[in-house]
């Protein structure tokens, strides 16, 4: 079957969208009025690094099978979609527009995919014996996710490292690192059934090239384990959030390889916490894996780059991590050390900024 499939974020969603349109789908991105208006005149450009092949792949939207439009938040309709995927940062949704956007998906009870860093708060009440309300506070705006069913919402670990090129049209993404989005379950059958089918029609697409019909990396693995996304954070604690420093940033691969010994020490006790939430060591990533990859790694991370770019908001997993650690009785001073870090410099970015930021800053985030 082809679905259609609403994606909120033009930017790291167009990653997923190009694979779901090479295998037929109709795709429709939620973005900025501008970004619409130019993706619908011209599609999307997604370049690829190819194994064997020096120079990026790139990738049209309108060489694809698939169908591809863009909407505003204000135009799109949730009802009119067989799934809804949240491709934002989470201090996006909510903005204006896209909090409105939020509640209309809630009533429409559409499964929901999100590929953030930061679970929402429906997918962390799936995991048994945590306290979510505990863990609110982390979140820039809570209330969003009031009306989400657990049942109806799922995560996906968002692996694949993509950025917009500084010197390239807002429809035109670059992938870094080509790794899998790792995808839990659903609850309930039937959409666990639809991703299933997405996930087989991404592993059966090729892409004509030179005579050939060749494999394009990115993949979408779904797993029955809910805890295979969380897989992400002893990443984001060891890496991503390390690369913020007092007063100036570094990037991933020099916050993991500029101390091993201490990267180890915390990715492990991060991974401690997961199994301790529930997971199974296979569905954590070995420490040894991550540090081969981090070694491609040579830019400070998004959040260590939206925090120096002014931003009033970041995902606060770092924040999220020791809550949950405190619910369990684990402490780490690596770890708090990072939170004082990233709440000192959000308060600077605060003092100087205006209260609200608007829904284009916000979507400029990757």
């Amino acid at each position: 079957m082809k679905y259609r499939i609403l994606i909120l974020g033009a930017s790291y969603g167009s990653l997923l969208g190009t694979k779901l349109l090479m295998a037929g789908h109709r795709v429709t991105l939620v973005c900025t009025g501008p970004t619409a208006r130019l993706i619908n005149f011209e599609g999307t450009r997604v370049r690829f690094p190819i194994r064997g092949r020096e120079s990026l792949l790139e990738i049209a939207s309108r060489e694809l099978p698939g169908v591809l439009s863009a909407s505003t938040p204000d135009e799109a309709d949730p009802r009119a979609f067989d799934l809804v995927v949240l491709g934002m940062q989470e201090a996006q949704y909510g903005s204006q527009g896209v909090r409105e956007l939020m509640g209309r998906v809630a009533r429409a009870r559409k499964p929901c995919l999100a590929i953030m860093n930061m679970p929402p708060l429906p997918y962390l009440k799936r995991i048994p014996g945590l306290s979510t309300e505990a863990l609110a506070a982390c979140y820039a705006d809570p209330s969003v996710w009031e009306g989400f069913e657990p049942g109806l919402i799922t995560l996906a670990s968002p692996d694949p490292q993509a950025f917009r090129p500084a010197d390239q049209p807002k429809n035109v993404l670059q992938v870094g690192l080509p790794t899998n989005f790792k995808a839990a379950r659903f609850e309930a059958e039937e959409p666990t059934a639809l991703l299933r089918e997405l996930e087989a029609g991404i592993e059966g697409a090729r892409f004509p090239l030179g005579g050939d019909a060749i494999e394009i990396p990115v993949k979408l693995k779904v797993h029955d384990s809910i805890f295979v996304p969380l897989a992400k954070w002893p990443m984001l604690i060891a890496g991503n959030y390390r690369c913020i420093r007092p007063n100036d940033m570094i990037p991933i691969k020099e916050a993991v390889h500029g101390n091993v010994a201490k990267s180890r020490e915390i990715y492990d006790w991060v991974s401690k916490l997961c199994t301790g939430l529930g997971a199974e060591s296979a569905d954590l990533v070995p420490f040894e894996k991550y540090a081969k990859a981090a070694e491609s790694l040579g830019k400070p991370s998004s959040a260590a780059r939206a925090l120096f770019g002014g931003a009033e908001h970041i995902e606060r997993v770092d924040s999220l991590v020791r809550r949950i650690a405190r619910q369990l009785g684990l402490q780490s001073d690596t770890l708090h050390e990072i939170v004082r870090l990233v709440d000192e410099r959000l308060g600077r970015n605060r003092a100087r900024l205006s209260p609200s930021r608007s829904f284009e800053a916000l979507a400029s985030v990757e």
